[in-house]
């Protein structure tokens, strides 16, 4: 593939991405506190917040310390935003990214935070019945295998 050609598509529909996500939402650029991109290519982060009007510093990146990490990049820098507390609850984010085949898309979630978790049931209670669950089923095994090794 032409590489040049590559990064026009790229840049080109991330950014159309983004306004169609938003559009569809009813919402704009003004509205969003975090982009978080596909992280291929710094440049073609760069020239889609050209594109968008918006200030990178409302992109969250991270190719410059990890490089393209395919799939994983825009999962990754969620996380990394989350732990450096950039990303809060109430908070309008942009998922965008483009991959194989030249598909592309974009998803806008307004950032609810972490889900309470219940914690009722230990870990080491589970432990106990998986012990037992397996002591079981060696068990029924070895009467099964009793069974079956009958000569002919």
């Amino acid at each position: 593939m032409d590489g040049k050609e590559v990064f026009r598509f790229a840049t080109r529909v991330m950014g159309r991405a983004v306004l169609e996500a938003l559009e569809q939402v009813k919402l704009t650029t003004n509205d969003v506190q975090w982009i978080v991109p596909h992280q291929a290519n710094y440049r073609i982060i760069e020239t889609a917040a050209k594109y968008l009007k918006m200030p990178l510093d409302r992109f969250v990146i991270n190719v410059d310390r990890y490089g393209n990490t395919s799939t994983a990049s825009i999962p990754i820098a969620t996380v990394e935003a989350l732990q450096k507390s950039q990303i809060k609850p109430k908070d309008k984010v942009v998922f965008v990214g483009f991959g194989g085949g030249l598909t592309w898309g974009a998803m806008v979630v307004e950032w609810t935070g972490p889900l309470p978790v219940k914690k009722s049931v230990h870990p080491e209670q589970y432990r106990i019945f998986a012990r037992l669950r397996s002591l079981i089923r060696r068990a029924i095994r070895y009467i099964e295998g009793l069974f079956s090794r009958r000569e002919l």
